[in-house]
Order: structure tokens, then C-alpha cells, then sequence
């Protein structure tokens, strides 16, 4: 097998959203598999519509996804330069010896000396390739117009740049979004004109949202771009790991799989021919099982930035620990710490009807009574509490349900929750007590 030269050669003119992402995670993995090349190529001829910093944008969230190129504007490398704009004199060129052969011509804009040149498309011929993804395609040149492949400002269009620069840069393999299916034969005239062998191409299926419509950058029901997951807290490995299953099934019925797996198993014969859908629910199962992963440290470590930036305080490092510990579990992307933060801790202490009469049913007031009293000379740590939840039990012969339930109502106004010892460490001494307090009073006036 000839080396194998890969490429994702965007246009700095927004920010890296899913699509470009899979394309470019696609031929990353592609080429890894293989033990090929992973290039970079900006293509930035679209000069009104580049944006500033769309290029370093492009290149950050690549990285932060986990992708390792082996030559870009960036890293250089033996065929650049790696930016369009900078290959220019390299089409003109190639435009011009089309002119010679009579395999394009100028086109005059009327009452002017400008030109754009057009390529000449030929007559009667079938332009046929082999689709990694979809088998023999076939295009008669009678359904192509004559095409523009130079603009009159010296400028190449789409389609003639990029088999210039493919073919000098030795791409082996283009795999790209189907959208490209029809630019496939305008793409094959050129390389036809030049003699040159063209590479193997391979158009992914569309991405659609959960109502089978195509994915757009329109639709506001899916967030879109990439520096949005990594604002929200989710993890480039779990990114990394569902952008490989839109549109790609795994050799083995799992769907955890890390970067080195994916890359081991990676077939392009496994890539679908049907419309990948992009489920929300998958993706935050996917990063949930990602957030579990994490030590304790790890968590406390990335939650942290959230809860600043939200102005909570943190009263220590032990105490964040604790907190991230009890939320690990109801949690799909680490921002979400904050709404749980504010969940647990609401200053409104109340409890609602069925939570009141289960302690009243209880008959509850000598357990709190008794509960109260152990944790007023306690150190408050959840190993401690957790020793003086079973005390109080046992002196006031209460237990199961009525203990455990009974306590958390009394404390925190819920019914259910997480760790019982760790929620009243995390809630503090004081507020704890002054639950306690308010809960007993309610019960003894009622009785």
C-alpha cells in the first residue's frame, strides 16, 4: 500500500463546529490506522469572509480534541507552504499551462481587459471513481458546464486549488463530507488535464439532528461548535470518542472507547452509508462515563474554575472534594456543577407536605432530639456523622426508612438524595443544627 497522506484543509472563516470536526477526526484516524501523514491545509482564498483568529481558533480546538498533525501553517514540513494565499504564483501556473494546452480559456468581462479563465470541460466523457464509502460513482460531462477555475483577481476557485495542492502535497486519500460528491468530477477534469492519478475519495454521510433533518449551523436545538462543549466542561476525550461514532461503527458493541482503541479498530469499510444522527442523550452518557472516570482531584481540580466564576465560595479543598465526590454521578458535563451546587444549597429551608408527615408518622422528635444533640459536640466530618446517624438509632430504637429519611428531611427538606454524611458535612454544622432546630419546633407545636 502506498504511504498514506491525509488532510482537513478548512477555511478560517468561523470556528471549529462539529461537521469539520468529524472530517478532520476522520482523516486523523485514517491516516493513524494506516501509520500515514495527518496534514493541516488552510485554504483562506476566501478573503471577505476569513475571520481574525479563525485560523488559531481551527487549530486550538483540533488540539484540544486530542489530534496531532504532522505538517501545517504551524508545524511547516517538506510541502508547503500550508496556506493558499501563499501558493498563488503555484496556480497561476498551472492555470496558465491549461491555456497553452487549449484545455481552458480566458473569459473577458465585458467592456474590460480583466479575465477569469474557465476550464473546458470535455465532451461526451464519464468521469467514474471508487468511493471508500459508496462504491462506483459515475458523472457525464455533459451535465458540467464550463467552469471557472481562476477568478479575474487572480484568485482559484475551490475546485482547481485543491487538486493542485493535493496532488503536490501526495494526498493518498480525501475523506470529506458527502457535500462534496458533486465537486468529485470537476475535481477529476483537472487532474485528467494534468495526466496526474488522482486519490482515492470517500464522502461521510450527513450529520442529522434528532428530527432527521440535516445538521445546520442554524439549528439551535444542537450546540454546534466545539469551543461551546469545552466552555460547558465537557472532556475532549469524551468528544473525541462520540465524534468517532457519527457516521462509524466500532468492530466491537461497545461504545467507550479511547482514542488508541478507536484507532486500532478503525475500518474504512465500517464507515455508514446512512445519515449519522446526533443524539444529545449519547453524548452525555458518553461524557458522563468520562467525568466518572476521574479521580477525585482530577474533578475537584476542573469543577473549581466553574464554581468561581459562578462567585461560589469554597471553603477549603477538602470541602470541594466532598462536593464533587456526592455530585460525580449526576453529572454530564462538569459545568453542571453549579446548578447542582445550587440545587442542594438553597437557602429556602421548607418542607413540603409528604416530607412533614412522614416524620410525623414517624413520631421523629426524640430522633432529631437525640441527633441534634450528638453532632453539637462533633467534629462534623462525614465519617463521624455517619457514627452518630447509626447512635441516634440505636438509643432511640429507630432504624431503616424511618432513620435515614427521617434525618434527611429533618436536615436538608429532601426525601432522597446522596450520601446522607457527606451532604450534612458539606451543608456545615450550623446550618445543619438550625434545621434540626426549626424541624423539632414545627413538630412539638403540632403535637
Amino acid at each position: 500500500m502506498e504511504k498514506v497522506r491525509v488532510r482537513y484543509a478548512p477555511s478560517p472563516t468561523g470556528l471549529l463546529h462539529i461537521g469539520n470536526a468529524r472530517s478532520a477526526l476522520f482523516n486523523y484516524v485514517y491516516a493513524r490506522h494506516f501509520g500515514g501523514d495527518f496534514i493541516v491545509r488552510i485554504e483562506d482564498t476566501d478573503v471577505l469572509r476569513n475571520v481574525e483568529g479563525g485560523e488559531a481558533s481551527q487549530l486550538n480546538y483540533l488540539s484540544w480534541l486530542g489530534l496531532v498533525w504532522d505538517e501545517s501553517p504551524d508545524k511547516g514540513g517538506n510541502y508547503g507552504p500550508y496556506r493558499q494565499l501563499e501558493r498563488l504564483d503555484l496556480y497561476k501556473k498551472y492555470a496558465e499551462e491549461l491555456l497553452d494546452k487549449g484545455l481552458a480559456y480566458k473569459d473577458f468581462r465585458e467592456d474590460s481587459e480583466q479575465y477569469a479563465i474557465r476550464f473546458k470541460v470535455p465532451a461526451n466523457v464519464t468521469y467514474a471513481f471508487d468511493d471508500i464509502v459508496r462504491g462506483t460513482l459515475k458523472f457525464e460531462s455533459k451535465d458540467v458546464e464550463d467552469w471557472i477555475i481562476m477568478k479575474d483577481n487572480g484568485i482559484p476557485t475551490y475546485n482547481f486549488a485543491v487538486v493542485i495542492d493535493d496532488h503536490f502535497m501526495e494526498i493518498s486519500h480525501v475523506l470529506r463530507g458527502e457535500e462534496h460528491i458533486t465537486n468529485t468530477p470537476k475535481q477529476l477534469m483537472v487532474y485528467d488535464a494534468f495526466g496526474w492519478e488522482a486519490p482515492q475519495f470517500g464522502h461521510m454521510t450527513i450529520i442529522v439532528n434528532e428530527n432527521k433533518k440535516k445538521l445546520s449551523k442554524r439549528d439551535k436545538n444542537v450546540i454546534q461548535f466545539i469551543s461551546e462543549y469545552e466552555a460547558m466542561g465537557y472532556l475532549p476525550e469524551a468528544m473525541f470518542n462520540f465524534i468517532s461514532l457519527l457516521g462509524w461503527s466500532p468492530t466491537e458493541n461497545e461504545e467507550i472507547l479511547d482514542q488508541e482503541t478507536i484507532i486500532k479498530q478503525f475500518d474504512p469499510k465500517r464507515l455508514s452509508k446512512a445519515p449519522a444522527m446526533f443524539d444529545k442523550d449519547k453524548l452525555a452518557y458518553i461524557n458522563s462515563r468520562y467525568i466518572k472516570m476521574l479521580s477525585t482531584d482530577e474533578l475537584a481540580l476542573k469543577s473549581r474554575v466553574f464554581l468561581e466564576k459562578a462567585n461560589i465560595e469554597i471553603p477549603s479543598d477538602e470541602w470541594l472534594k466532598l462536593l464533587v465526590e456526592i455530585f460525580k454521578d449526576r453529572m454530564s458535563y462538569i459545568g453542571q456543577i453549579v446548578e447542582l451546587y445550587q440545587a442542594f444549597f438553597h437557602n429556602a429551608f421548607e418542607l413540603n407536605d409528604e416530607a412533614y408527615q412522614f416524620i410525623v408518622e414517624n413520631k421523629s422528635v426524640s430522633l432529631l432530639e437525640t441527633f441534634k444533640k450528638l453532632l453539637e459536640t462533633s467534629d462534623f466530618t462525614p465519617e463521624e456523622i455517619e457514627i452518630l446517624i447509626k447512635q441516634a438509632g440505636k438509643e432511640t430504637e429507630t432504624k431503616g426508612k424511618p432513620l435515614f429519611m427521617g434525618l434527611r428531611i429533618a436536615t436538608t427538606g429532601d426525601m432522597h438524595g446522596p450520601s446522607l454524611p457527606v451532604s450534612l458535612a458539606l451543608l456545615g454544622k450550623d446550618i445543619v443544627i438550625s434545621r434540626l432546630n426549626q424541624t423539632i419546633t414545627r413538630l412539638r407545636g403540632d403535637l
